[in-house]
């Protein structure tokens, strides 16, 4: 019986540590997996609606950014204000107004109100109070993600970019390229470089820095660019993981429920 026992209990730490060694890799691939779900059904909502109606949502967003440049208390919103901005792009009711690509680091996610915790530990938020992602001078749109879960990769690999680097926001239909002009490190409160400047279109991606530690927050501005790239070659995260790996973790994981198996069934002869 002791001896039953102390092959269950190696067996069962064996199968613990094997967990707690895949669990970023597989939860990663599902966080993955989950976001091209997510662009597929909005894509779906997008194919289902007139180009008539897509315009007039763009209309109220465009509307709805000229008036952020003359309030100063944008980034305190009232509930009033909360709440329309929540009723603007957000054509399947889920909070989501587009998804972002970021090919030099191999980011597809799904941009969505808010830079509540919930929304950052799934996808990007958009900072409430900056200018919703449709362009235009005098616009300035402000996304955030979480970078160092072990569940998704999101902003992990935001420090990799570099001026000149380019990513692409895709908001009902439309794709507007944004191309790094300045990466910087700031104190958390400090919003002097999310400001709207006259003349200019711009979107800035922000995440916790330093990796582990998070004092600061690391801001990285792009200002819009012709779009020259086909998007439509651009493939989500879940597509981009290695099939083999995947077969190897779900092989390795098979090896040693067997393994198990193997050793009772000896034991009990």
């Amino acid at each position: 019986m002791r001896k039953h026992m102390s092959t269950i209990i190696a067996i069962l730490v064996f199968i613990t540590g094997l967990s707690l060694l895949l669990y970023p890799t597989v939860s990663n691939y599902w966080n993955s997996l989950h976001q091209s779900r997510v662009v597929a059904n909005y894509s779906d909502t997008m194919a289902k609606l007139t180009k008539q109606d897509k315009q007039a949502e763009i209309d109220r967003a465009v509307e709805y950014n000229s008036r952020l440049a003359s309030n100063g208390g944008r980034f305190t919103p009232s509930d009033s204000e909360l709440s329309e901005y929540k009723s603007l792009l957000n054509a399947d009711g889920t909070g989501m107004m587009g998804y972002i690509t970021i090919p030099k680091i191999g980011v597809k996610l799904a941009i969505y109100h808010t830079v509540d915790d919930a929304v950052l530990q799934v996808g990007v938020g958009h900072l409430e109070g900056s200018s919703l992602p449709v362009g235009g001078s005098g616009t300035h749109c402000v996304l955030s993600s979480h970078r160092g879960l072990p569940s998704a990769k999101l902003f992990t690999e935001l420090d990799r970019m570099k001026k000149g680097d380019v990513f692409y926001l895709h908001v009902y239909d439309r794709v507007l390229a944004y191309q790094v002009d300045n990466i910087a490190i700031v104190e958390p409160n400090d919003y002097g470089l999310l400001e709207i400047e006259e003349g200019k279109d711009l979107c800035t991606l922000f995440t916790c820095t330093p990796y582990g530690i998070n004092t600061h927050r690391l801001l990285v501005r792009g200002h819009r660019v012709e779009n020259v790239m086909d998007e439509k070659n651009l493939t989500a995260d879940a597509a981009r993981v290695n099939p083999l790996v995947v077969a190897s973790i779900i092989g390795l994981i098979l090896y040693g429920i067997g393994y198990v198996v193997y050793r009772i069934r000896r034991k009990g002869v």
